[in-house]
């Protein structure tokens, strides 16, 4: 049985990060889809502690918050960078990428959205540019957990705003690079990932 059960949405949603970095650490876990209609009914969401998924299990540990269980995974994998000025750096990274995560979610004007995207991408191609020129990861030169969220965010924006990465060489080429990784091409190419929407009824 496997030590990681993922309680969710039938969506990406805040999930598909923690899939990404599981299926590319190699690691097996087991998915609980959750309906609408069964959310609905109340005693889950009573059960919640912030009455929200997604709901993490590692073994006898329960997880909620979706950058909590990244941070956990982080730790568990050594994907939260080599020294503790990586860290903070990934840290900086992910409360960025949440800020981001907040727009795209909250978006009710999606032209304004489309014209503001650019300079919420920026940043981003910014930190590339001043890591080994943009040729390695967000922060350092091995993979942390902010990586798969990033990866998650510029998938699903090249879906939702198609060419958005045009003016940002570097995140273009990194979307590029980290998708040709063996597991995670493996996991992209899946039908479980591929049939599972981005959110779910709504769109930006």
């Amino acid at each position: 049985v496997p030590p990681y059960t993922i309680v969710y949405f039938p969506t990406r949603g805040r999930c598909e990060a923690l899939r990404m970095l599981l299926a590319d650490q190699d690691q097996s876990w087991k998915e609980e889809v959750v309906t609408k209609e069964s959310w609905l009914q109340g005693p889950l969401k009573a059960s919640c502690l912030y009455g929200q998924l997604p709901k993490f299990q590692d073994g006898d540990l329960t997880l909620y918050q979706s950058n909590a269980i990244l941070r956990h995974l982080g730790r568990s994998f050594g994907l939260y960078g080599t020294d503790e000025r990586e860290a903070a750096l990934v840290d900086m990274v992910n409360d960025g990428l949440e800020d981001l995560r907040r727009r795209s979610a909250r978006a009710g004007d999606k032209a304004q959205y489309v014209q503001e995207l650019p300079a919420h991408l920026k940043p981003f191609e910014t930190l590339l540019s001043q890591n080994q020129g943009g040729q390695a990861f967000i922060v350092g030169d091995q993979i942390s957990f902010a990586d798969y969220n990033l990866l998650d965010l510029l998938l699903n924006h090249q879906v939702l705003v198609p060419g958005c990465l045009d003016p940002f060489p570097l995140l273009s080429a990194y979307v590029a690079r980290l998708s040709a990784r063996p597991k995670l091409k493996a996991f992209l190419a899946s039908p479980e990932h591929v049939n599972r929407p981005i959110f779910g009824s709504r769109k930006i």
